[in-house]
C-alpha cells in the first residue's frame, strides 16, 4: 500500500528489502523498527501506512527544498 501510495503520488523512492538486504535488515533493527513497513522522509519514520503523515512530511520535505532555479523540479 505504501509503494503504490508513494507511485500515485509521482514520489521516488527506495525499496530496501529486509529479507534479502542484511544491510538494511541490520540498520532496521538497529534503530528500533519492530515491523514493516517503515518509510522515512527526510529523517522521520512512518510506521505502517499512514497517508496523512506522509503527506505531510512531504509537504515540509519539498518547503525546505525552495528551488534555486525555474528549472529545477522535486521527483
Amino acid at each position: 500500500m505504501v509503494k503504490e501510495f508513494l507511485s500515485q503520488c509521482n514520489v521516488a523512492f527506495t525499496v530496501r528489502d529486509l529479507n534479502v538486504d542484511s544491510e538494511a535488515r541490520a540498520e532496521f533493527i538497529a534503530s528500533g523498527y519492530t515491523l514493516p513497513p517503515v518509510t522515512v522522509v527526510n529523517g522521520q519514520a512512518v510506521f505502517g501506512f499512514d497517508p496523512e503523515r506522509l503527506l505531510e512530511l512531504l509537504a515540509r520535505y519539498h518547503e525546505q527544498r525552495t528551488p534555486t532555479t525555474p528549472s529545477e523540479s522535486f521527483d
